[in-house]
């Protein structure tokens, strides 16, 4: 089966997304002259845009992709919140599975300065994040709600990004819950929370949170790929390396995935999400580990040429592949 020909199958798909969704917004200015309180630009505001990130920017790939993305979490009973679900549903997101809390809805705020013909640069970061705890009430509220949805779907796709829903017990509990369903995981370096799944995702920094080291060369990555794999008992894993592709190991075999050709990179933000959600539905339609793996790489190319999450079509995935 070709790529392309994947990716026709993808609108007959469907996947739960679980993990922390956040929002993110976009504060966009152009720098016009030097504070006099500080040596930093002034910026005079242009534009506010906020999107859906963190584990909500994964299916709004899928949906992007014309399958259909079911998203479970938890968001607070506010403006966030409510900004939050409007974006997801604007994308073509199911929203059944969100719960709401009284916990807040965590917003990333970036601000970016827009000089010239140039495209903005990001300047600065802040977080408004809630404590990472769930109520137990809210916890079994969102069981409740991927127990109810699970079988409406073909895989459960678990985006951690260490906000606190997704917790080792609670994972393993869903994995033994459905053990009929494709498994995956952008583990954010997590891995011990997701043993036993069909795959699990990380880049090269987080992989050396794990083992301590980065690798140096295609044996030192086929060895520590190896030895997680038997410890975590996985189906597969794969470690992304920007320009360098990804390795991946899968059924006592390593390989290294090559990147596709970028000639202008503008932002990576969001890569990683395109990357877990593409190879979720690759696999999904069929494909060999290394042809989601490849088909992937291609889709996360797509978007570091963009500013921001972005989530590509099939169109354009496909014109991609030529």
């Amino acid at each position: 089966m070709t790529l392309s020909e994947l990716v026709a199958r993808f609108e007959a798909l469907s996947v739960l997304v679980i993990g922390d969704v956040i929002l993110d917004e976009y504060l966009i200015g152009t720098a016009t002259r030097m504070s006099r309180e500080a040596p930093i630009p002034v910026l005079e505001l242009a534009e506010r845009r906020t999107i859906a990130g963190g584990a909500a920017n994964p299916a709004a790939n899928i949906a992007a992709l014309g399958a259909l993305a079911i998203q479970a979490s938890v968001i607070g009973d506010d403006s966030a919140g409510q900004q939050l679900q409007a974006a997801l549903r604007q994308m073509g997101v199911d929203v059944r599975g969100l719960v709401q809390t009284e916990r807040p809805t965590p917003i990333k705020t970036r601000v970016l300065a827009q000089m010239g013909l140039r495209f903005p640069q990001q300047v600065a970061r802040i977080d408004s994040l809630p404590p990472p705890q769930l109520s137990a009430v809210a916890r079994a509220a969102l069981t409740q709600h991927v127990q109810a949805l699970a079988p409406q779907v073909g895989a459960l796709l678990f985006s951690d990004y260490r906000g606190g829903v997704l917790t080792a017990e609670w994972v393993q509990a869903l994995r033994a819950a459905q053990p009929n369903h494709l498994l995956t995981a952008d583990t954010q370096g997590n891995l011990g929370h997701y043993a036993g799944f069909d795959l699990v995702k990380c880049n090269v920094d987080e992989l050396a949170g794990v083992i301590g080291y980065v690798p140096q060369d295609e044996t030192a990555y086929a060895e520590a790929l190896a030895q997680l794999a038997a410890a975590h008992r996985l189906g597969a894993i794969v470690v992304t390396r920007g320009a360098e592709g990804a390795s991946l190991y899968t059924a006592g075999r390593y390989e290294r995935v090559a990147a596709p050709r970028i000639r202008d990179v503008f932002d990576t933000v969001g890569a990683g999400d395109t990357f877990i959600a593409v190879a979720t539905l690759a696999r999904l339609a069929g494909a060999e580990w290394a042809q989601a793996v490849a088909l992937a790489n291609i889709a996360s190319g797509i978007v570091i040429q963009h500013v921001g999450n972005y989530t590509p079509t099939p169109a354009e995935l496909i014109a991609a592949l030529h």
